[in-house]
């Protein structure tokens, strides 16, 4: 879809109560935080320089004693304690963690994983039933998932386990019987409302050494498991996931850990990783044997301290992973040839395909894509044989995807997640009542606006500007994710000073010249793209990139178009 080019206005930086002269050498870079609303100095030195010891009381989130009491009584009890996941990164990372706390103290949990496809999401039956009968617990921490499981609690209680959920995802109106829930959003107002499960399991571990220090453990090594959760799980970068993030990546980098460092290195991520690393190469390839099959070998990966297991296990996920790819690459074409037969723009707020025989394991991606090249909300239905529907959903600024799937929950079996991201189960004889009620929430939650895609502009910049002064303050501003979206510059009038050069079949390098200043750029992708008359206007966005010992500034075209008077 063609996008409206808005350039943000300059705001005033005089007066106020922050003096931005003495905080940042850049304007450009005091425009930026301005925008973010710090009331003081001190919020934005804070964000400017995360550091751990800003790091809150964990026992501020929600039944946290209930729940640190009954682990020590489990310890101290030699209880059988088992661990029950979630198959996505989030899930594996969170298990990873949890499990090394809990034999520090010198346990001994048990960890399981549901079948996606043969038990689906969360504490199932049919994946509660497997896990009582093959570990007997006497108590299980659900994690990453059981917020909404409140029938398949009777079952725990019936067979005299006791149950704690650690949890990000939205509660519904009733909540499950267990010993304690602890998730940020069971309150309206908490502080700690954009955690992921990793950081949840992380207060959790917190909380446990603030009761009971171990002089041998140092949780900090705990963050790179931390920081993957939290950029793959695509959680807001504010408040404690910026610490987590900020001071994980540097940890990730230099990692103990004998899976992620062989995942790193079959990834080709190298320092500084920065969290596009982490979203586009580390997160899908432990994501991918979850989406295709098991999530087994991606928590053994993580658990792992054989280097030669992490080796073999390594190469698995990446070879699952290039099979994703593919799966992902038939589905999503096939889904879109759906949409363009029925789509109108003009009509439709929201798009809703389903099919018989599409993989559940990559629907969620295939969402995604289809959300960023419409601009819509979308749901992604695979169905099977027995006319049995699972979803995944994914959302656009302004439209919470979970509030609008309550508007249709007379449709659903079940279904659950947060603003962004949902999944869902359906019958197929109820899909076209869902899909209208669907689009009709999404018509009138969405205003002519949101549904207009858009490329927001930050700053104006000269590419004379363009130093390693201005890249030391623009990397002050990361981690770059959800809530600190990395920053979209803009270059007016700019000409090539060379013909293209296409790279591997896809990409284009640009030599950029703008008055007497010249540029060389990438364009990711940019060579299936009919490239305009020249002069252009350039939207870019900027990182640092070492070559030979030395930095340099790397400029990475998003957008070009024809240069016109005003963006």
């Amino acid at each position: 879809m063609q996008r409206k080019w808005i350039l943000q206005t300059l705001e005033e930086l005089n007066g106020g109560p922050i003096s931005w002269n003495d905080l940042c050498g850049s304007p450009c870079i005091a425009r930026l935080l301005a925008r973010k609303g710090f009331a003081c100095t001190e919020e934005v030195e804070a964000f400017l320089r995360p550091r751990l010891k800003l790091l809150t009381d964990p026992f501020l989130l929600p039944n946290m004693e209930a729940a640190i009491a009954r682990i020590f009584a489990a310890i101290d009890g030699s209880q059988r304690i088992v661990l029950f996941g979630d198959y996505d990164v989030d899930g594996v990372t969170s298990l990873a963690l949890l499990a090394e706390m809990l034999r520090a103290f010198g346990a001994a949990p048990d960890l399981f994983l549901p079948l996606r496809m043969e038990e689906g999401y969360g504490l199932s039956s049919e994946s509660v039933e497997r896990c009582l009968g093959s570990y007997q617990p006497e108590l299980l921490i659900a994690v990453d998932c059981g917020t909404s499981s409140v029938g398949e609690s009777d079952n725990h209680q019936r067979a005299g386990v006791d149950v704690i959920v650690l949890d990000h995802h939205e509660p519904k109106a009733a909540l499950p019987r267990c010993v304690a829930i602890v998730n940020p959003k069971l309150t309206g107002n908490s502080p700690f409302h954009y955690l992921c499960s990793a950081g949840v399991v992380f207060k959790v571990c917190h909380a446990l050494l603030k009761q009971r220090p171990l002089p041998n453990y140092d949780l900090r090594s705990a963050l790179d498991l931390v920081a993957v959760a939290t950029v793959a799980d695509i959680v807001p970068l504010q408040g404690e996931n910026r610490i987590f993030v900020q001071r994980g990546s540097a940890r990730l980098a230099a990692t103990s850990r004998p899976g992620l460092k062989t995942l790193l290195q079959v990834a080709a991520v190298r320092p500084p990783i920065a969290t596009e690393d982490i979203g586009f190469r580390v997160g899908p390839r432990l994501n991918a044997a979850g989406r295709l099959t098991t999530a087994e070998k991606s928590l053994r990966l993580l658990v792992t301290n054989d280097a030669a297991e992490a080796a073999a296990l390594a190469e698995f996920l990446d070879k699952q992973n290039r099979e994703r790819q593919e799966v992902e690459k038939q589905t999503f074409a096939a889904a879109d040839n759906q949409i363009q037969a029925h789509y109108e723009p003009a009509r439709d707020a929201a798009i809703v395909v389903a099919e018989r025989g599409w993989h559940q394991g990559v629907i969620g991606i295939v969402a995604s894509r289809i959300a960023r090249k419409y601009h819509r909300p979308t749901i992604v239905i695979a169905l099977d044989e027995t006319g049995q529907g699972k979803g995944s959903g994914r959302s656009i600024l302004g439209f919470h995807l979970v509030k609008a799937l309550e508007r249709c929950a007379e449709h659903l079996e079940k279904f659950g997640g947060h603003e962004m991201a949902a999944g869902l189960a359906i019958r197929e004889d109820k899909l076209p009542v869902f899909a209208d009620a669907f689009r009709a929430a999404a018509r009138e939650l969405l205003s002519p606006e949101d549904l207009e895609p858009r490329l927001s502009l930050d700053h104006e910049l000269s590419l004379a500007e363009l130093n390693l002064e201005f890249l030391h303050w623009h990397e002050m501003l990361q981690p770059f994710g959800n809530s600190n979206p990395q920053p979209l510059f803009f270059a007016r009038e700019v000409t090539p000073a060379s013909p293209p050069r296409v790279i591997n079949d896809k990409h284009l390098i640009l030599n950029l010249r703008q008055k007497s200043t010249h540029r060389r750029a990438v364009y990711f992708d940019g060579a299936t793209e009919q490239l305009p008359p020249h002069p252009w206007d350039v939207a870019f966005t900027i990182r640092p990139d070492d070559y030979d010992g030395q930095r340099l500034v790397a400029m990475q075209v998003q957008a070009l178009r024809s240069a016109v008077s005003t963006p």
